[in-house]
């Protein structure tokens, strides 16, 4: 990291008149917005002294903000000052000097506001003793471009630090606004289905509120169910035993219980049925009473047994369906459960639909953008088809 006393900047520390001119041409747009509220003040950042933004050049303010001395230096830029190298390539058009505790940032009125709102709510989450990430600073990033903070009324700093579950060192919290909303929506109704791309945090999060309502005493116990179709197999061409044909489809839920709960204690909440994998066959005529049931990979279930599957619902109980209507691997001609329901079960009161998207998958980045471009593919291939219906119909 560099010395306190040198300036901080990874565009470089040259030629200011250059930077100037980098500024103009790269924020054009921006600085218009800026010159139509050059009147506005700069809002203060909370918990640093900030000066007011003024105008520097045609379109160009500059604002200061000053660290809080209890805020190690590390913490808010991050080591080797990697924090502040992802705040630079989110904001290329503003320049970004940090000399000591003191950060300058120059650019046009809008995109200063923005960094200025983000170190606030930077410095809010270190204040709630939650570490600084890259993915946090760009997840609060993402959210303060998109303006869902503003709609929802939701900082990132509240999203970002609402811990649901923490094992062996280790946190489970929402890490976008949607997974958020779909976290409160589980704590306010009895039916939530999640519904969205893979890793999307929909099965996660929803493992993570159950064995959370286990430890506070809210259920009796835990049942994590799947509909043993995937992929076109079936399970009498497969290897094995019954449980060994079966245990493979229920392994992804073992997995995530693996993070959540002490390895040596889940043989034991198994064998006492406290907590319980089951696939969805098994769970026909049985009522299931103070428990918290996730039903997985929905868009793999039948509407007849997604309706039985519901209908097990029982006193002090709450069900979470998740599930991704665009990877449905039932055989030609079958409807899809979870495309049906919520036809079905759209307004009905307790029960609660949440959509998460690409924006929301916290694997790898190429994930998302592969999400993206397969729904654009089916898309086009869907407009394509029906274009081609359409002229069939014309010919007879």
């Amino acid at each position: 990291m560099a010395d306190n006393t040198a300036p901080r900047s990874g565009k470089g520390r040259q030629s200011s008149a250059a930077d100037r001119n980098g500024r103009a041409a790269g924020t054009g747009r921006a600085g218009a917005n800026g010159a139509n509220a050059s009147s506005e003040p700069s809002r203060p950042v909370s918990g640093t002294r900030a000066t007011r933004a003024e105008e520097v050049a045609p379109g160009v303010v500059q604002a200061k903000i000053e660290i809080p001395s209890g805020h190690p230096l590390v913490s808010v830029f991050g080591a080797g000052d990697g924090l502040l190298r992802v705040i630079e390539k989110a904001f290329p058009g503003v320049d970004i000097h940090a000399r000591g505790n003191q950060v300058t940032i120059a650019g046009s009125r809008a995109e200063v506001g923005l960094v200025e709102r983000l170190f606030e709510e930077m410095l809010l989450m270190l204040r709630t003793g939650a570490p600084l990430t890259e993915d946090g600073v760009e997840r609060s990033i993402q959210m303060l471009r998109s303006g869902e903070a503003d709609v929802d009324g939701q900082r990132p700093a509240e999203v970002l630090t609402q811990n649901i579950l923490s094992n062996r060192g280790r946190t489970i919290r929402p890490k976008t606004l949607n997974q958020k909303n779909y976290v409160d929506a589980i704590d306010r109704n009895t039916i939530v289905f999640g519904i969205g791309p893979a890793g999307s945090g929909k099965t996660y999060l929803a493992m993570a509120k159950a064995v959370q309502s286990l430890q506070a005493k809210q259920v009796n116990r835990i049942i994590l169910t799947r509909p043993a179709v995937e992929a076109g197999e079936k399970l009498g061409f497969l290897p094995g035993t019954l449980y060994e044909k079966i245990d493979p489809y229920l392994r992804p839920l073992y997995d995530a219980l693996h993070d959540m709960i002490d390895p040596d204690s889940i043989p034991r909440l198994m064998a006492a049925g406290v907590i319980e994998v089951a696939p969805l066959a098994y769970m026909r005529g049985r009522t299931l009473n103070d428990a918290f049931i996730i039903l997985d990979e929905a868009q793999n279930t039948s509407p007849e047994q997604m309706k039985m599957f519901l209908t097990r619902l029982g006193f002090g109980s709450k069900i979470v369906v998740t599930g991704d209507i665009t990877q449905v691997d039932l055989p030609g001609g079958t409807l899809s459960g979870l495309r049906v329901v919520r036809n079905i079960l759209t307004g009905v009161e307790d029960i609660h639909f949440a959509e998460l998207t690409s924006a929301d998958v916290v694997r790898h980045r190429l994930v998302g953008d592969i999400v993206d471009a397969y729904g654009r593919y089916d898309a086009e291939h869907d407009e394509a088809r029906d274009r081609g219906g359409d002229a069939n119909r014309k010919r007879h």
